[in-house]
């Protein structure tokens, strides 16, 4: 597998693992080309402390598993923003009023073909 193959799936792997666990306002901003911090960085949502929490240990253990990457876990003890970097794929996960204040996808919008990426999934 190529790295950009490992990228992709890794990417792949990340968006379904966020959907399955409910997160809420799923986007995805492609860096490669751009940054070389990543290839990509999700953002995406949780409802309470609790599950932001949980979904980062939990997807931090699925790539582990599926991938033997390292993956390096930031902000999980208090778990309002929790940074998870699996290093293809940078992976932000927020309590709502903490993504407001913050508004990454802003920040990281290049253009109209470097725009988030909002992935449907029902919430």
């Amino acid at each position: 597998m190529t790295g950009t193959d490992r990228a992709e799936a890794l990417h792949a792997l990340v968006l379904r693992a966020l959907d399955d666990d409910q997160a809420i306002d799923i986007v995805s901003i492609p860096l490669a080309g751009k940054s070389t911090i990543a290839d990509h960085m999700v953002v995406a949502s949780g409802r309470s402390t609790r599950q932001v929490a949980a979904m980062a240990e939990k997807l931090a253990e699925r790539i582990r598993e599926t991938f033997a990457l390292p993956v390096r876990i930031e902000g999980l003890p208090a778990a309002d923003w929790v940074l998870l970097d699996a290093g293809d794929v940078v992976i932000h996960i927020f309590r709502p009023g903490v993504r407001q204040f913050y508004a990454l996808e802003k920040m990281w919008a290049f253009d109209s073909d470097g725009a988030p990426v909002r992935i449907a999934s029902g919430r």
